[in-house]
């Protein structure tokens, strides 16, 4: 397991996909299960055309009603996802294509969901973008004024 996870290990990852993220999802399954976290797979289960609201929605939930620890959302560019996700007002779900980003996610933005681009990322990134998300602390500092503002109207 990650040694210095800054998320509640206690709680599991919330992963979902469309059916362009399948086999991608499930090659990130094994990846996370053999290092022994705890997952919730939101789906989908199979390469059948699906619509990734239905599988954003639900980790995006486990997320912000923290029943996870945090998300991850895959689909072909990672855009739908990560839109849909982010309609929920206390998530914020990052794209991310290579571990800078990842990192940044976390440090600067205090993402809470990763959202991958199944078509452009090969597993090997994808794998340690999501080992860097979950060591990775937000600063806070001058960054925190900038999260607290992204709710709108606040």
């Amino acid at each position: 397991m990650i040694s210095n996870f800054v998320f509640d290990i206690n709680k599991p990852i919330a992963i979902g996909a469309d059916h362009a993220g399948f086999e991608y999802k499930e090659q990130l399954k094994q990846f996370l299960l053999n290092l022994q976290f705890n997952l919730q797979d939101f789906g989908t289960y199979s390469l059948d055309s699906v619509d990734y609201p239905d599988f954003a929605h639900p980790v995006a939930l486990a997320v912000e009603e923290k029943v996870a620890a945090f998300g991850i959302l895959i689909c072909g560019s990672a855009n739908g996802v990560a839109i849909t996700a982010n309609k929920h007002a206390t998530i914020r779900a990052a794209i991310c294509w290579i571990n800078e980003i990842a990192v940044l996610a976390r440090k600067h933005n205090d993402a809470n969901i990763i959202c991958i681009p199944a078509r452009f990322v090969e597993t090997a990134e994808a794998e340690k973008m999501i080992t860097s998300f979950m060591s990775t602390a937000f600063e806070g500092g001058r960054h925190l004024n900038r999260v607290n503002k992204i709710p709108f109207g606040k």
